[in-house]
């Protein structure tokens, strides 16, 4: 297989994202791999472990706690949305 480059100027607004796209894919691919495969296990643990001591998990309750728990994910892979969408 051949070679490929990539050229961003960096004082280019639309560039330099593009760079930080290239840069965090490994991380973002990391991350979707997380929240597809991992994240349910963990979350039906939170719940679990939560009705286990007798509170209630409401619907509302379980969409917050997916929402954090995406949001860690991100955050453990160095995901800043706002550094790769405008």
């Amino acid at each position: 297989m051949g070679k490929a480059t990539l050229e961003f100027d960096l004082n280019d607004s639309d560039d330099r994202m593009a760079h930080m796209r290239a840069v965090k894919s490994t991380d973002m691919a990391c991350a979707i791999f997380q929240i597809c495969y991992n994240a349910k296990k963990a979350l039906e643990y939170d719940i679990e472990g939560k009705e286990s001591r007798g509170e209630e998990v409401t619907p509302y309750d379980a969409v917050h706690m997916t929402m954090e728990k995406i949001h860690e994910i991100f955050e453990e892979y160095g995901i800043n949305i706002d550094e790769l969408l405008q």
